[in-house]
């Protein structure tokens, strides 16, 4: 596992963090091209062909496969960025061997531990390897591990010529943890049948049920006038908002959901004052009519403040982001049937649980390429709590090949 576990941390050293605040390019940011350009040499190193790194930080390769007869064309992807919730300046891996179940002290930040009393997962992986943080940032296992475990897959086909294979597809993509980034993806150019992100987390996941997504910005015009005069005249623009906030009910919130639990969540307020107030939610729900009915809620909200306060007042800017991929899987169960047949044939159990987040997949399956989600090994992403365990990243890699197999075998 060593030379997946040296591909990791080079990859994890690299800062991806992407800007979710800019909208009008792509990348978001430009350090996402560091590792794309590495990765583009890596791969025309390793013998791999069609190697293309396009003007938005895309990057696609192809293994062409070595058998006659036809077998769909099976894609793997995963995301060159992090998230921007947390730094990723300098990132310095601690790589813990045979791991006792006790706290792990991340010595970058004095008396920060990564303790399973409140982690008690940490208690899954004893005699394993974990990669973790030094609490100065984040890892980048979300999705550098899953950048790691694809790159070493295609290695060892390619070292491998007598295993037999179809054609298979790989893609690094920018920016998904803006949730836009993969808008921009080429899925008729890159011509895989389905695919698969290698985005997910524990050993053993399988996610091919996501949130509908949409974010909300609220803009909030109040009335500045000197408090002194201010009777029936002042309109304070941070209190109107607060007033709008509190008519979204509390328990609605994520800190109080869970499993298909939709949620509203106040994500950022901006710099406001008397005058002016702005904030940005976003909007979460599996069902897709309850995910609707969200949207329409803020909307009432919103209609009552002005009402209340004067046309105008709050101004609220829903822009949907993802949808629930489930739909679009369903019709094409045997690429999960296959997935579980592959993580079995390792003594892995799969474990199917919708996800309480978003993924590439959602809006790729929609734009006609399914792809589910698979496990990299990762947990506690986007801040200094990260980890990674190095045998469930290898035996991600086992997975990848087996479903190769598999797919060729049928």
């Amino acid at each position: 596992m060593q030379p997946l576990l040296d591909r990791f941390i080079r990859y994890a050293k690299i800062n991806t963090r992407s800007n979710e605040e800019i909208t009008d390019r792509t990348p978001t940011t430009d350090n996402q091209w560091d590792l794309a350009r590495l990765l583009e040499t890596e791969l025309n190193a390793m013998g791999m062909q069609e190697v293309y790194l396009n003007e938005l930080c895309f990057l696609t390769a192809t293994l062409p496969a070595n058998i006659d007869h036809d077998v769909p064309v099976i894609g793997f992807l995963a995301h060159l960025d992090t998230s921007g919730d947390f730094n990723a300046e300098n990132v310095q891996p601690q790589i813990i061997e045979d791991y006792d179940g006790r706290d792990i002290l991340l010595k970058g930040k004095a008396e920060m531990v990564l303790s399973p009393d409140e982690f008690p997962e940490l208690l899954l992986y004893q005699g394993q390897t974990l990669i973790t943080t030094d609490g100065t940032t984040l890892l980048g296992a979300d999705d550098k591990a899953g950048i790691a475990e694809i790159m070493e897959a295609m290695h060892y086909l390619i070292s491998h010529p007598e295993i037999k294979h179809g054609k298979i597809r790989v893609a690094f993509t920018p920016d998904e943890e803006t949730g836009m980034g993969i808008t921009h993806f080429d899925v008729d150019g890159f011509g895989a049948d389905f695919a698969y992100t290698m985005d997910g987390g524990q050993l053993g996941e399988i996610e091919y049920e996501n949130f509908n997504a949409c974010q909300a910005t609220v803009i909030v015009q109040g009335r500045s006038v000197h408090p002194g005069s201010a009777k029936n005249v002042m309109k304070n623009a941070i209190l109107i908002f607060h007033e709008f906030n509190a008519m979204l009910p509390p328990e609605q919130r994520p800190e109080y959901t869970e499993g298909r639990e939709g949620f509203y969540h106040l994500v950022k307020t901006y710099e406001g004052s008397v005058e002016s107030f702005k904030a940005k939610y976003i909007i979460r729900d599996h069902d897709p009519n309850k995910f609707n009915d969200r949207k329409d809620l803020m909307r009432a909200c919103a209609g009552l403040i002005n009402k209340k306060y004067g046309a105008g007042t709050i101004e609220l800017k829903i822009v949907d982001q993802y949808r629930n991929m489930v739909e679009v899987i369903k019709p094409v169960m045997h690429i999960v049937d296959t997935a579980k047949e592959a993580m079995l044939a390792f003594g892995i159990e799969p474990i199917n649980n919708p996800i309480r987040g978003g993924t590439d997949g959602a809006q790729l399956s929609y734009r006609g390429l399914p792809t589910p989600n698979l496990f990299n090994g990762g947990h506690n992403y986007h801040g200094p709590y990260e980890f990674v365990c190095l045998e469930s990243m290898h035996k991600a890699v086992q997975v990848i090949l087996k479903i190769i197999d598999l797919y060729t075998q049928k």
